[in-house]
């Protein structure tokens, strides 16, 4: 199946949706930090990456990390990879994030979801995004 790079820097989040990932025979690699995660891209590509919006230190270090990649594949010429970013942001700050906030140059991500994670929508999304790499 494909190889899916969970970003969180809660491990519980990462562990169970890397748990339920996993189950789907997916090849998952959880980080807690969005640099350790930056130095794995770089090493492999992932099919796909479920990302988290907040780290500890860094309250837009999702958003920061979707800009990273959507400038590397560019630079490099190859297609983006799907992202499915994921996050409790707007129970925290009164933004209402949402899939219509996604643009290639603010939120270059395929999905957003909310926290606390519904599995069964992640497992769809992410089966979704993977059979059409490109409508994400």
């Amino acid at each position: 199946m494909a190889y899916i790079l969970i970003i969180d820097d809660d491990p519980d989040i990462a562990n169970a949706s890397a748990n339920v990932l996993r189950s789907e025979g997916h090849e998952i690699e959880t980080q807690l930090v969005p640099e350790d995660a930056m130095k794995s891209i770089e090493k492999r590509r992932p099919d796909l990456i479920v990302l988290d919006v907040m780290f500890p230190g860094d309250a837009s270090g999702g958003f920061e990390l979707a800009r990273w990649l959507s400038r590397k594949f560019k630079e490099t010429k190859q297609s983006p990879v799907p992202v499915v970013m994921v996050s409790a942001i707007n129970q925290k700050v009164p933004f209402g994030f949402s899939n219509s906030d996604i643009d290639d140059a603010w939120l270059p991500v395929s999905e957003f979801m909310e926290k606390p994670i519904d599995f069964e929508i992640l497992k769809s999304k992410v089966k979704f995004l993977l059979a059409n790499p490109r409508n994400g």
